[in-house]
């Protein structure tokens, strides 16, 4: 990462920073712990009135608060201040990127950065559906899991980094801290945010292959003893790699204010704001089970893929004394998407074509809006008390959340001229993309000559929830630890249903509450080493997933015997133990966990159908995995992990899927990240991803299977891809870093649709030079 050299520490801060101690879990208080710690102790043992401005130019000063100070890899602490241990001391496995992380591995885009992580799978947009990131973790699916800032991010949007400090993935169920879903775990992103100790700038130009283009900025000016505001910019550009002319094209703006009028009370005000438009390229698809060889780019000129997201949010804290403290988390948030793409499928020309018979691409075309309106307010109640004799850190929770998805259709008609002939037709009646050479015929990316028309809405899925939770950690002894939490939701679910063509309407609404508690405990067998074991619970409803509406396959709707309701809810336990060693002077975090995620009252629809079971399936996933995470000497660090699991189906409507392993589920996946300092100036470094095969198909039950040949039907191909990377500090205010990504220019799949036609390619070689400078 780089860093912020030069830059003026102001003794008000510091004078700031020393009254509030106690709300460490504040943005930026750690930052300021962080800024003193780097002070010479004769310094500290002053006055703050005697404090001389001091100038830091050989320490670089990391602006996440969450950071382990000049470990660039490891996070010390979460940045949801629930958790109120070190990562090192929570019992579960949280797996957490740093920006300096995700900057080196040169990945902008989440789904890009999420798919190296062990554990984690990528699935398609079901029938085409494109909106943004679809995320399996640990075999459960968690598109709908995506949190920022602690509030969960209801849009099915295009996520990007520009404004993350830290990135955290939670693996197992999670309901205690997200509420319904997160069977498998959740994603939950940590935004810049304004900091009152220093003043720093840094802008970012980066150039590269397929017209890369990419700026940032990131600036936070101090105004005042009490008053802060940071923004952050973004433009990018580029053409997906050797896939042209398909691109990729963001826009975005993060500002942060933060205000603390009194030593007690602090506030902080943020504005989010996206753009994201693409020409999508979905990639290849199957043929007799395996990828189409050499599929050029197909996409029309037409296609796009586009999502415009503004959040507004305001974090209010309050210290009523060292013991007891409110944080108040209030959102706002819109997001408007939309996507025309390309699926590409085999076909075979007909006997009577003009230019003979040969195999070729024709296309499918698949669309859809969405329109997303929430509301979220969050209160935590940090109480730290003594109760019979032992210390409790308390926290008590209330929530209010108003989620609202409305998707619709565009009309969309190819007005192009057909350009072969397909079946026994004697005429022109088809698009073929590709000629009896297999390259794109003339004009192939304009072939279709698509007429787009917005058109009106098809579902509308509201759900409002109220939840109260309460947890507390407490230390029995010196040595053991029991954080325990418990959650109860109650919600009113409404689905309404238009048919696009008669405008007729359908209305299913239900109402329903959920349980969910989590157990677990540590014990320290010495300094830097615990074991632990944990417990923990969730629930997700019927229709859960806002972007599919009555697809009851894919987490939409299932109706039983004409209604909604009678059904319960889907349950998931698992069961965790593991062990966590700090070593290094706790430079070096080692990890490593068994685990077992059983789902169980499962909604089983089918396809797209409405129709569906309540209540029938039943599947579970166990494996374990490993990490290291810090500085494994003081030149070289390591950000790694690795992940094995089986997965089985143990009860379902459709008997043949029993003992079946389930859909978008790789058994073995790991990644190896690791950054060599040589010099004061100059470290290079690189990265192996790994993600075994696995099997399209639809969540929460079996891959597609042929009994026949006892084979599963929709497979993506294991993959492993080399990324590679250096930098060079010029001076202690400019840097210089090349990214060269998919180094052995790898064909790899990262996820692939149930009908073999959507096969998303990973990208191809891409080289890309950094300029960055520090004010």
């Amino acid at each position: 990462m780089s860093g912020f050299k030069g830059r003026t520490l102001r003794p008000a801060s510091l004078r700031q920073a020393s009254k509030n101690q106690a709300m460490t879990a504040g943005l930026g208080v750690a930052v300021g712990l962080s800024a003193m710690m780097m002070m010479p102790a004769q310094a500290l043992a002053q006055e703050p009135e005697q404090l001389a401005t001091v100038k830091v130019q050989d320490t670089a000063i990391d602006a996440n608060p969450n950071a382990e100070p000049g470990v660039p890899y490891k996070a010390k602490v979460s940045g949801d201040e629930r958790h109120t241990r070190p990562l090192a001391e929570t019992p579960q496995t949280i797996n957490v990127l740093t920006k300096a992380q995700i900057d080196d591995s040169g990945y902008t885009d989440l789904t890009r950065i999420l798919d190296a992580q062990p554990g984690i799978t990528l699935g398609t947009g079901e029938n085409g559906n494109a909106f943004g990131d679809r995320y399996v973790i640990r075999g459960q699916e968690a598109k709908s899991d995506t949190f920022v800032d602690g509030l969960r991010d209801p849009g099915m949007t295009i996520r990007e980094s520009f404004a993350i400090e830290q990135l955290e993935i939670t693996k197992g169920p999670n309901s205690t801290f997200a509420g319904r879903g997160s069977s498998g775990g959740a994603i939950n992103a940590i935004t810049k945010q304004a900091t009152p100790f220093l003043d720093f700038a840094n802008v970012q130009g980066t150039i590269g292959t397929d017209d890369h283009l990419r700026l940032t900025a990131d600036v936070n000016k101090v105004v005042s003893d009490s008053f802060a505001i940071r923004a952050n910019a973004l433009y990018a550009k580029e053409d997906v790699p050797d896939r042209a002319p398909a691109y990729r094209k963001r826009e975005g703006a993060a500002i942060s204010a933060y205000f603390t009028p009194t030593d007690a009370f602090e506030a902080t005000l943020d504005y989010y704001g996206m753009r994201a438009k693409d020409n999508p390229d979905v990639g290849g698809y199957l043929v007799a089970g395996k990828p189409a060889p050499n599929v050029p780019s197909y996409v029309q000129k037409e296609d796009f893929l586009e999502s415009d997201v503004n959040t507004f949010t305001a974090r209010l804290k309050y210290r009523f004394s060292d013991n007891v403290r409110l944080t108040s988390l209030t959102r706002y948030g819109s997001a408007d998407n939309g996507y025309v793409i390309s699926g590409g499928r085999s076909g075979t020309t007909g006997a009577n074509n003009p230019g003979g018979v040969y195999p070729t691409t024709t296309l499918s075309a698949h669309q859809g809006w969405q329109e997303v309106r929430y509301f979220a307010n969050q209160e935590n109640l940090f109480v730290n008390t003594n109760l019979l004799g032992l210390d409790h850190e308390l926290i008590f929770s209330l929530e209010y959340t108003d989620n609202a998805v409305k998707n619709g259709v565009y009309g969309v008609t190819n007005t192009g001229a057909f350009n072969c002939i397909t079946g026994t037709g004697a005429t022109l009646n088809n698009f073929c993309l590709t000629g009896a050479n297999g390259a794109l015929v003339a004009g192939g990316n304009s072939l279709l000559k698509r007429s787009i028309v917005k058109g009106t809405w098809d579902t509308d899925w509201q759900i409002k929830t109220i939840s109260a939770s309460v947890m507390d950690t407490v230390d029995l002894t010196d040595k053991l630890t029991v954080f325990a939490g418990l959650r109860y939701d109650t919600f009113d679910f409404t689905l309404d249903v238009q048919n696009t063509t008669t405008l007729v309407k359908a209305s299913y609404p239900y109402s329903d509450d959920l349980w969910n508690g989590h157990l677990g405990v540590t014990y320290k067998l010495r300094d830097g080493v615990i074991v632990y074991a944990t417990y923990a619970s969730a629930a997700d409803i019927n229709g859960g997933e806002s972007d599919v509406g009555t697809s009851s396959g894919y987490g939409g709707v299932v109706i039983y015997n004409g209604s909604i309701a009678g059904a319960k809810p889907e349950r998931s336990q698992s069961f965790e133990v593991g062990a966590k060693w700090n070593v290094f002077d706790e430079t070096l975090l080692l990890t490593g966990s068994v685990f077992q995620v059983t789902k169980s009252d499962v909604m089983e629809g089918a396809n797209y159908d409405t129709i569906g079971t309540f209540n029938s399936g039943k599947n579970r996933v166990t494996g374990f995995e490993v990490g290291a995470t810090g500085a494994l000497t003081d030149k070289l660090t390591v950000q790694a992990g690795a992940t094995y699991m089986e997965s089985e189906v143990l009860a379902s409507a459709t008997p043949a899927n029993v003992g079946k392993s389930l859909a978008n589920f790789a058994k073995s996946s790991g990644v190896v990240q690791l950054k060599y300092q040589a010099t004061d100036s100059f470290y290079f470094g690189g990265a192996v991803k790994y993600e075994d095969k696995r099997y399209g198909g639809q969540p929460d039950t079996a891959a597609p299977f042929d009994a026949i040949t006892g084979a599963y039907t929709r497979p993506v191909p294991s993959y492993t891809v080399l990324d590679l990377f250096a930098s060079y500090r010029v001076n202690p205010n400019f840097e210089v870093r090349l990214n060269v990504s998919n180094v052995t220019d790898e064909a790899y799949y990262l996820a692939v649709y149930r009908g073999g036609f959507f096969l998303y390619q990973g990208d191809a070689r891409a080289t890309r030079l950094t300029l960055n400078y520090d004010f």
